[in-house]
């Protein structure tokens, strides 16, 4: 008996193995509980900012397209290497909080999101091609430069986890609550927000350091479920959107529009260049973990192309950028469980979630302190992987340099409002230009000030290729 468990078991660890029904589920649980929480919050995160903006984005139709497209590009990476559109390798693709920022900045400025889903098709081309040129294009983005990109992604998305736990200061209405008798307004920064965001953050906090097995991996729903609880208690939950929800919904072609900007192109296209070369990490993670060698160069091509074919795909239905998810991939390393099914009921979960309207109208009732209480951590763990990318190399005085002048350049600029108006204005008049000064100046803004990202990028690069490489004494 003992020898047959063990053997039925051994199916689990074979990329091609055959468990059953019983052992798959649990362990596709783990990646769907893993997931979920990432692949809704940049939705809520961007239709929010494009509504407070003064848009109008459907929010939950947004959630649904987010969900199916995470699902499909999965399914794409487990099946479509035969035909070079996907990595063959156990992976978990999702919507990815390192385009937030930039996308927020977007999305606010044009109060819409269909200049992303236009900057989306370009930025796949773009990966489509680093996908083709993998190894020419990977020396120009070595660890250093990588690691400075994501430290600058996790800075960037500190001031949205705070002013979410604050309530959201772009909120345009109050809650009321009775409170003793005495009827109070939930305001932003109220006593409020602030517990419950911090009850939230700590159940996550102490989940990811005491927990273990399930507890550990669905931390953040696990907080978000407590948090939400909490909110119930204060009154903070409207759920007048789930009332008037579906039960089945197909998305469509084109529901949210597709414009191109190039205000919007330039930064996306950058993000989807590192991403596509940060994706490598995430597939040698998955081999090296779970398979106990490295990534073919088939596999890489593969993954990388199918990953930019994906969200080309995936922005014409309305989907943000997605990107292979890492925790789920440090799932893989921990369980060294690799079987293809286990993945794919992973993503059928995933699919099934978001063709179900009523599934996303009640994640649209999750309060916005409390959805910063729950990605706090998550936020903070990006920036941490972009230090830890850094360390990889010595932190010599020329790495310590390209990697704090880059972020000194990008987060000073993108928090110093106008400081790009007089040079675009003084640009503009040389140049006689038939674009008006409002027009160049807000692309020029939308471009390289609205998010730390672009500008830490492009200086990490050209830093790294002009300052003098260390002397091996010196790294010694």
């Amino acid at each position: 008996m003992d020898n047959q468990t063990k053997r039925d078991n051994s199916e689990l660890f074979k990329w091609d193995g055959k468990p059953s029904f019983g052992q798959i589920l649990p362990l596709a649980a783990q990646h769907v509980l893993a997931a979920v929480v990432g692949c809704v919050t940049p939705a809520i995160l961007v239709a929010n900012a494009a509504n407070n903006a003064g848009g109008n984005v459907n929010m939950g139709l947004l959630i649904q397209v987010s969900l199916v497209f995470a699902a499909l590009s999965t399914f794409l990476q487990l099946y479509g290497g035969r035909f070079h559109l996907g990595s063959n390798l156990p992976v978990i693709i999702g919507v990815s909080f390192a385009y937030v920022p930039t996308m927020t900045a977007i999305a606010a400025q044009a109060q819409d999101v269909d200049t992303i889903f236009g900057a989306m098709l370009v930025g796949g081309v773009v990966a489509v091609i680093v996908g083709l040129t993998i190894k020419q294009i990977r020396k120009v983005f070595p660890p250093l430069v990588i690691g400075t990109v994501i430290f600058a992604i996790g800075l960037s998305l500190y001031t949205t986890a705070i002013n979410y736990m604050a309530g959201n200061s772009s909120n345009t209405y109050e809650l009321v609550v009775e409170q003793q008798g005495k009827t109070e307004a939930l305001v932003y920064g109220s006593w409020q927000n602030w517990l419950v965001a911090f009850v939230t953050l700590g159940i996550v906090v102490a989940l990811n350091h005491y927990g273990k097995g399930l507890l550990k991996l669905a931390s953040i729903l696990i907080g978000l479920i407590c948090g939400y609880i909490l909110a119930l208690c204060f009154g903070m939950v409207d759920f007048s959107a789930l009332s008037s929800a579906g039960w089945v919904q197909i998305p469509t072609p084109l529901a949210f529009g597709v414009s191109f900007d190039v205000s919007a192109i330039i930064p996306l296209a950058i993000l989807f260049l590192v991403n596509s070369i940060q994706a490598m990490g995430d597939f040698s993670a998955t081999t090296s973990g779970g398979m106990d060698r490295l990534p073919t160069d088939k596999e890489l091509n593969g993954g990388i192309i199918g990953y930019g074919i994906s969200n080309m795909i995936s922005a014409l239905f309305g989907c943000p950028p997605t990107a292979t998810y890492s925790q789920n991939v440090g799932i893989v390393g921990s369980t060294r469980v690799v079987a293809r099914r286990v993945f794919a009921m992973s993503a059928t979960f995933l699919l099934i979630a978001g063709l179900i309207p009523k599934f996303s109208a009640l994640l649209r009732t999750i309060p916005q302190c409390v959805l910063g209480g729950a990605v706090a951590s998550v936020f903070a763990s990006i920036a941490m992987t972009g230090i830890k990318l850094l360390t990889t190399e010595k932190l010599t005085f020329r790495n310590t340099t390209v990697a704090g002048l880059s972020i000194a350049i990008g987060m000073g600029v993108s928090l110093s409002d106008g400081c790009l108006n007089q040079m675009t204005q003084s640009i503009h008049s040389a140049l006689n230009m038939s674009m008006s000064l409002e027009s160049f100046q807000s692309i020029i803004n939308n471009t390289f000030a609205s998010s730390p990202v672009v500008l830490a990028t492009i200086f990490a690069v050209i830093l790294n290729l002009l300052l003098p490489k260390d002397k091996p004494e010196e790294n010694a």
